[in-house]
């Protein structure tokens, strides 16, 4: 069998300039322009782009949890709020490390974790 392995994630965006405001101020990611309609992103571990869409992605709703990773968890929480994302579960401890989730302005769900 042929190895396999996830090159590129695309996540759904109800408005994606505020999108792409949030994630360059909340984490440095860069973005590259492809149409009105889709924004790829980079500097942010894995590639991956942004599509117009009206929905959102949350666990509540079943969709998969991007978790991204900060050695200083404080600080990328703090990032998050002062960049506009919404703090849904606050800092907690689980096996292996702390994490906190939150919503970007287009209301998908993200998680960071930390050792």
């Amino acid at each position: 069998m042929a190895s396999v392995s996830i090159n590129y994630v695309e996540l759904p965006a109800t408005n994606i300039a505020a999108t792409k405001k949030f994630f360059s101020e909340a984490f440095d990611w860069r973005f590259v322009d492809y149409g009105p309609d889709y924004a790829s992103f980079l500097g942010a571990g894995l590639d991956g782009g942004f599509y117009t869409s009206e929905l959102s992605a949350t666990t509540a709703q079943g969709s998969v949890l991007v978790v991204l990773y900060s050695p200083k968890l404080e600080q990328a929480q703090q990032s998050v709020e002062e960049a506009g994302g919404t703090v849904i579960k606050p800092i907690f401890e689980f096996p292996g490390g702390r994490r906190f989730h939150f919503t970007c302005p287009s209301g998908n769900e993200y998680a960071v974790w930390s050792e």
